[in-house]
């Protein structure tokens, strides 16, 4: 598994040993992925949009490919660029994508 791979990707779509880390609550299936960030140094996070994935055990490092499996629609955003983010307010709804701002790429 890797955090971070040569961008864009080939084919536009997500390489199967790309890494994510992801909020529990997602990939339990709890709660469904409403936000996917590509940070700018290039690594992918995904959460619920509800709780805080910063808790200590909120979030864990897996292959992106088990959250696309769970919540499909985060295949299309393989194209986003590194400092940005997509959001959306349902399953179902269209991902709306944005800059990502405050996060700290230091």
């Amino acid at each position: 598994m890797f955090q971070r791979l040569p961008f864009p990707f080939d084919d536009g779509r997500f390489p199967a040993q790309l890494g994510a880390v992801v909020q529990l609550t997602v990939l339990t299936g709890e709660m469904p992925a409403l936000e996917v960030i590509h940070a700018p140094d290039g690594s992918w996070a995904v959460a619920d949009g509800v709780n805080d994935p910063n808790l200590a055990g909120a979030s864990r490092a897996t292959h992106i490919a088990h959250v696309i499996a769970l919540n499909s629609s985060i295949a299309e955003l393989a194209a986003m660029p590194p400092g940005h983010i997509a959001t959306r307010s349902r399953p179902g709804e269209p991902w709306t994508i944005a800059v990502l701002e405050g996060w700290d790429d230091a």
